[in-house]
């Protein structure tokens, strides 16, 4: 097919490069961009996010914390929905997450590696409970990548259906103790 269009248009150069461009700025534009793809929902992430997660990142004040929880808003923007100050645990982050909705967390979890030195990584969770009901699972399933995507620093990707899946020992340490 695409022959068949540099074909017809090969009398006129100009023509043909107006063509190849377009058609090569498409494919450029939707592989390195992923918020062009996670558009498909049309949740978008608040600029919030992003700047909070950065400082949070670096261990920045006001945001020397231990987790963010987040949720989208009027299905249309993901926003910060609870902040985990540093004292708090992991256990406590998943007290935060309701029992039958669906919400997204970040948290800085520290460690013990293999080789016995202490080491902290940051993950993201999408947590999407069994109980959820089926509008909010998809809902939150296709505006992942838009958060994925404004989060950057985040190595370790996790998707949770039920709480056997968010326990420290069995599920979340040994994805930590993998990328340490």
């Amino acid at each position: 097919m695409h022959r068949k269009i540099a074909a017809c248009y090969s009398r006129n150069g100009l023509r043909l490069s107006i063509i190849l461009t377009k058609y090569l700025s498409f494919f450029f534009y939707s592989s390195q961009f992923p918020p062009y793809i996670a558009k498909s929902t049309g949740v978008e992430v608040a600029d919030e996010v992003t700047l909070s997660f950065n400082k949070f990142k670096l261990g920045q004040e006001p945001y020397k914390l231990r987790y963010f929880i987040y949720e989208i808003k009027d299905k249309k923007t993901v926003v910060i929905e609870k902040q985990g100050d540093r004292s708090k645990t992991y256990d406590d982050f998943v007290e935060d997450l309701p029992e039958n909705d669906c919400r997204y967390g970040v948290i800085d979890i520290e460690f013990e590696s293999n080789d016995g030195r202490p080491t902290s990584k940051i993950i993201f969770i999408s947590w999407n409970p069994d109980t959820a009901s089926v509008r909010p699972k998809m809902l939150y399933s296709g505006s992942k990548e838009a958060l994925k995507s404004s989060l950057v620093g985040v190595g370790i990707h996790l998707n949770a259906t039920d709480h056997s899946e968010l326990d420290f020992e069995t599920a979340i340490l040994p994805a930590l103790k993998k990328y340490a």
